[in-house]
């Protein structure tokens, strides 16, 4: 059998701009301790997520938080369902603990209503049918195809369950993308996937009626390097396979910088985000038998 994780493959079969799933994990470790300071995108999304969570009809008594970094999205979840039970899965166990310990000495002891759960969401150690609400900001852009992560929400979901996420699309960090292209022909942004494809994908998993919408938001810094500096700290900088092992040269990285610098506007440079929201319901399944026949009903003509 592959000794591979679901979701990965061998790096020779890989494309030179697929994420390298063992250094996400790895930066997301690393950029526990620093994360919350400079997440500010991050929770601006979950708020714009939770204003479209708020038009929705339902009662779960089970969540899934996939991918829920530093927990931002934890306390909200809980007081919009106090009657739920909230799961809290990442891939970074560091990220788990930085949430954990934001809860004070008593939340710990008796807090009932949260597990924890250190794992990959693309092989989730859940029940079928178990969950009524799959909830996941800003986590599936790590994936470079996302048809397993999908069937997985899809696994553990009740029939008439909620998927509701959100992810980068292509045009995220434009700028950089193109300043970097000036200095050499390898990947130093990542890539992510079109909201077109996402639906599909969506469609595919056996998710009914997906509804996508997508908007821009641009942050602005003093510097390139301030971009920079924000994507390490969130765990965000490059981890595709065909990313430069080693440093830069100091003669590339100026002409990158170049390059950013003529989009600079009234005193900034842009840093562009392609937010993808999307939600799907898994449908009730159809009335059959156990070997797959479906129940047809005929009925007579009315004269």
């Amino acid at each position: 059998m592959p000794d591979w994780q679901a979701g990965e493959l061998p790096e020779q079969v890989m494309e030179s701009f697929y994420t390298d799933k063992k250094q996400v994990r790895l930066s997301f470790e690393r950029a526990a301790a620093s994360y919350d300071g400079a997440a500010v995108l991050q929770r601006e999304v979950a708020d714009r997520m939770f204003e479209r969570l708020e038009l929705v009809k339902l009662a779960p008594t089970r969540i899934l938080d996939a991918g829920s970094g530093t927990g931002y999205a934890g306390p909200r979840l809980r007081a919009h369902y106090k009657d739920a039970r909230l799961l809290e899965l990442d891939l970074a166990l560091s990220m788990l603990q930085v949430a954990a310990g934001k809860l004070g000495l008593l939340e710990r002891v008796f807090q009932k209503r949260s597990w924890q759960i250190c794992a990959d969401i693309e092989a989730l150690p859940l029940a079928a049918n178990s969950l009524e609400l799959v909830w996941s900001s800003l986590a599936i852009q790590w994936l470079n195809e996302p048809d397993t992560v999908f069937r997985e929400f899809h696994r553990v979901l009740k029939p008439e369950g909620l998927l509701m996420f959100s992810s980068f699309g292509p045009d995220t960090l434009i700028e950089m993308r193109s300043a970097f292209s000036q200095a050499d022909a390898r990947p130093h942004v990542n890539r992510f996937i079109d909201m077109h494809d996402l639906g599909d994908a969506l469609s595919h998993a056996g998710f009914s009626a997906p509804v996508m919408d997508m908007e821009k938001i641009v942050l602005t810094y003093s510097d390139m390097k301030s971009v920079m500096r924000d994507l390490k700290a969130i765990g965000a900088h490059n981890v595709a396979f065909g990313r430069g092992r080693g440093l830069m040269g100091k003669t590339a990285f100026q002409r990158a910088e170049a390059a950013y610098e003529k989009l600079r506007r009234e005193g900034r440079l842009p840093a562009t985000y392609e937010v993808v929201y999307g939600h799907a319901w898994k449908p009730a399944p159809k009335p059959g038998f156990a070997d797959g026949r479906q129940v047809i009903e005929f009925r007579p003509r009315t004269k």
